[in-house]
């Protein structure tokens, strides 16, 4: 239901669940390319790419949390090492309206699926400026990621 504010606009007072991001930022950004410029023309083969994905969020208040990303990954092994990268990209989001029950997997869940597109930007610019294409990081599905993670905590516990 909506009711007359100031102005005439229209102000919510129903019990819509909302989640909203307030603010998205790079937290901390690593790109290493310890072997340049040799790796440029030594390349006779497609490199192994390696890539580990962190999800991680945080209470800033009783409706606010802070969503983060953890991209790590690079492109070679040992001594033939290209490049590699880690990306702790972030956002605060505010839950309003959403049952306590719901509210870690909706933070856990939509927080980085939010973020993502934004983080692999980041990653696929560096990589294209350290001199190699563009790595663009393939979608990641973070419902099996979250529900993966909730099976080996409750196999811990």
């Amino acid at each position: 239901m909506a009711d007359q504010g100031p102005n005439g606009v229209s102000e919510q007072t129903d019990a819509t669940p909302r989640f909203a991001v307030l603010t998205q930022y790079t937290k901390d950004f690593s790109f290493e390319n310890p072997n340049a410029p040799r790796t440029f023309s030594n390349q006779t083969s497609a490199p192994k790419i390696s890539l580990q994905v962190n999800v991680n969020a945080r209470p800033l208040s009783p409706t606010d949390f802070e969503v983060s990303i953890v991209l790590e990954g690079g492109a070679g092994e040992g001594a033939d090492v290209l490049f590699k990268f880690e990306l702790n990209y972030c956002g605060v989001f505010r839950v309003e309206n959403i049952p306590a029950e719901q509210i870690q997997p909706v933070v856990m869940i939509e927080g980085p699926r939010l973020l993502f597109p934004f983080a692999r930007q980041i990653v696929a610019e560096a990589v294209r400026a350290g001199g190699y294409p563009p790595l663009y990081v393939d979608p990641i599905d973070f419902q099996s990621l979250y529900m993966q993670r909730m099976t080996a905590a409750s196999g811990r516990a």
